[in-house]
């Protein structure tokens, strides 16, 4: 199995490594910017398909009043996150934001938001895609749940390689598309100016579809605020790139600052370039045909040229890559959520091509799961996107807020005005939004969002319940060396607690000769333990290895072979591994399943017994959850 998965993943990389899989700012723009991008391509057609029903021809004269608080509102968010990565270069965006400011239940709520929209954005782009297939080849249409699924496990696939290896293979077709557009847009304006380019001629028969049968009707203010949420689709994707900043080389703020602030011009310059086109135009959305907007303008501006076939391929192609900017951000959210114990702490680790593959395996599950339950459908999928992001977007805004009445820097007052006037707006598209997508589906975010903040408050109520247990003040063993049988024995240890202590005064009943083990993933924390270990003065020798691939079993199995090879004849060698076990078995989860691969490795030395130390927690045990916890383990599973 082993040589199975580097055959398919290529050979682990060291920790040493992990500087060369960081994104430059090359490849870290298209890798940041393929869901942004990829909404601007539809952005502009959703704003006309709310105006143009009602209002017809005139809906080009109020698109300006939609289209330029959009841009806007981009400057203003681009204006924040760049602040949110001077001040948090961890990454986490908005959950970081909201942790620090607004308290643990917004930030909870800001970071199932993120879930909620980054597993969305993958679903929904990844069945835009398929559409765009089917469309072109109607026979599949029987199959698009399953091309769907395939083209999931294909973006999973490529990032599980690591994070070099899929810059590269997603990047390029991203810079491909920017570059379309850019031509498109400038050849366009070329065109305009030079008088060879004239407004969309529609048949009665095209027009009747989407122009109103009755008389039209005034543009009002609440239809305005309609177009501006479809329209704000466009602004999805920003946030990735400050939840992300420990994924981009060093300097790794002053890069992402540079790569957020590419990322607003090229959102600026093609959205706003598409918007003069299709005004100038008149360039009208048909929803009930394959043809899109963006199409409509390509063909009139190329033709039925290269450059035309050109945009809609590249088009197809980015809403499929725009799923890759969630496997960039949400597993770097995930470890985060992770190590504050909200979430499993299997998460936080990184996997041998160094990326976060169990948040990827992760993203990949979940979106498989919702396009099967919505049949690939991106209708049904749509009513359940772009909330998720309002939402964070919203509390990022209101939390730097907080921020700057705290810190009070140099120029904070109108710092603050800006937050507070994007945090106003956002909410004001979170509201709107949410209730017109209300009936077509967006309901069962009101019922997703609060579950995922209920959840990941008991599991960190669950590890600090944990982690209360198996605190010791004073290490004393049971029984006395002197007194204990002769036989050679090894325990396992991840970090000293009441788990330790039983395994220890178990092997001090069986042996004389006992020595601990602690294998170590990060070398910090080997410190820590033997300054702690020493500090206590504990009885008993204590090993480290270190290793550089995150993989415990394979050094384990070569330093017990060392051991084994070294005993006399009759002579016996005893690993003990303590086992926590769960009242609960969907406790299990939120445990590692270390002791089950351990002793399968140590099963096929003949010399070697395994010893299993169940570790109980007291289901009666007087603890009060206060949520102050650090959330660290302290258990050796």
């Amino acid at each position: 199995m082993q040589n199975l998965k580097n055959i398919l993943l290529g050979k682990p990389l060291r920790n040493s490594q992990l500087a060369g899989e960081k994104l430059s700012r090359l490849w870290g723009l298209p890798i940041m910017s393929s869901d942004a991008v990829s909404s601007v391509a539809y952005a502009v057609e959703e704003i006309l398909l709310v105006l143009v029903p009602i209002g017809g021809y005139m809906a080009f004269n109020y698109a300006p009043f939609v289209v330029i608080p959009i841009i806007l509102l981009l400057l203003i968010l681009a204006f924040s996150y760049a602040q949110i990565i001077d001040h948090y270069p961890n990454g986490g965006g908005a959950y970081i934001v909201s942790r620090e400011n607004l308290g643990k239940f917004p930030a909870l709520l800001a970071a199932s938001a993120l879930i909620v929209d980054y597993i969305m954005t993958v679903a929904v782009s990844i069945s835009s895609s398929t559409a765009a297939i089917v469309s072109a080849v109607p026979g599949l249409e029987h199959y698009k749940v399953w091309i769907s699924v395939c083209c999931v496990f294909l973006v999973t696939f490529g990032n599980l390689r690591g994070i070099r290896e899929a810059s590269r293979v997603f990047g390029l077709p991203t810079y491909i598309f920017i570059g379309s557009m850019t031509l498109m847009i400038i050849v366009g304006f070329i065109r305009l100016l030079t008088g060879s380019l004239h407004p969309m001629v529609y048949t009665p028969a095209q027009l009747a579809t989407i122009f109103p049968k009755d008389t039209m009707q005034g543009i009002g203010l609440l239809l305005l605020l309609k177009a501006f949420a479809s329209g704000c689709s466009a602004l999805t994707g920003v946030e990735a790139v400050s939840n992300a900043v420990p994924s981009f080389t060093a300097p790794s703020q002053k890069h992402a600052k540079q790569i957020l602030f590419m990322l607003a011009g090229v959102i600026i310059f093609i959205f706003g370039g598409t918007s003069i086109l299709a005004m100038s135009l008149r360039v009208i959305p048909m929803p009930n045909s394959s043809v899109t907007l963006t199409s409509q303008i390509a063909q009139a501006v190329f033709g039925n040229s290269f450059m035309f076939y050109m945009i809609q391929i590249f088009t197809s192609l980015i809403l499929l890559l725009a799923a890759n900017t969630a496997y960039n951000g949400l597993p770097l959210l995930l470890s985060i959520l992770a190590h504050d114990g909200f979430v499993p702490r299997q998460f936080s680790h990184r996997g041998s091509k160094l990326s976060f593959s169990n948040g990827i395996m992760f993203i990949c599950v979940v979106s498989s799961l919702l396009i099967i339950g919505f049949r690939s459908d991106t209708h049904r999928l749509i009513p359940l996107y772009a909330v998720g992001v309002f939402i964070s977007f919203t509390l990022s805004q209101y939390g730097m807020v907080i921020k700057w009445r705290k810190v009070r820097d140099r120029g904070w007052q109108y710092k603050m005005l800006i937050n507070a006037f994007g945090a106003v707006i956002t909410a004001i598209g979170t509201v709107v939004v949410f209730s017109e997508k209300f009936s077509e589906g967006a309901w069962m975010l009101a019922i997703a969002i609060p579950a995922i903040v209920l959840l990941m408050y008991y599991v960190k109520r669950h590890y600090d319940f944990v982690n209360k247990q198996l605190e010791i003040s004073s290490f004393r063993p049971y029984y006395r060396k002197e007194v204990a049988h002769s036989t050679q024995c090894v325990v396992l240890v991840h970090s000293i607690s009441k788990a330790l202590l039983k395994s220890l005064n178990y092997a001090n009943t069986i042996s004389q000769d006992i020595t601990a083990l602690h294998i170590c993933r990060h070398p910090e924390h080997a410190e820590e333990l033997r300054h702690e270990w020493d500090k206590l003065n504990i009885p008993v020798r204590l090993d480290i290895i270190l290793t550089q691939y995150r993989d415990i079993v394979k050094p384990l199995d070569v330093y017990i072979g060392s051991r084994e090879q070294k005993l006399d004849h009759g002579e016996n060698l005893s690993v003990i591994i303590t086992k926590f076990i769960s009242e609960h078995w969907y406790d299990n989860i939120l445990h590692n399943q270390t002791p089950h691969f351990l002793e399968r490795i140590l099963s096929r030395h003949k010399n070697v017994s395994t010893i299993i130390i169940p570790f109980y927690y007291d289901n009666q045990h007087d603890f009060k959850y206060n949520g102050e916890s650090d959330g660290d383990d302290v258990m050796s599973d």
